[in-house]
């Protein structure tokens, strides 16, 4: 009995795997294709596309305010230099 469904489980697999392969070609042929009403269209020849231009922007420009430096002995303090 398990030879059997082995044989039969075996056959099924063969039909699913040719039924595949017919599909495929969606019955068309080669060099052809299902269109959207179902008729067989040719495929078209290669598609070129063109590679994009390289464009080269200039690096930004980064303006960064100098920092404050008061002298030894003071700090930064309510917008200006003040003693400690």
């Amino acid at each position: 009995m398990k030879y059997l469904l082995a044989a039969v489980m075996l056959a099924s697999a063969a039909v699913v795997g040719f039924s595949e392969a017919a599909s495929a070609a969606e019955g068309c042929g080669r060099g052809f294709y299902r269109g959207p009403y179902g008729q067989c269209r040719p495929m078209r020849g290669a598609v070129v596309v063109r590679p994009a231009p390289v464009v080269v922007a200039p690096a930004p420009v980064v303006v960064v305010p100098r920092a404050r430096v008061c002298p030894y002995g003071f700090r930064w303090y309510a917008g200006r230099c003040r003693p400690y």
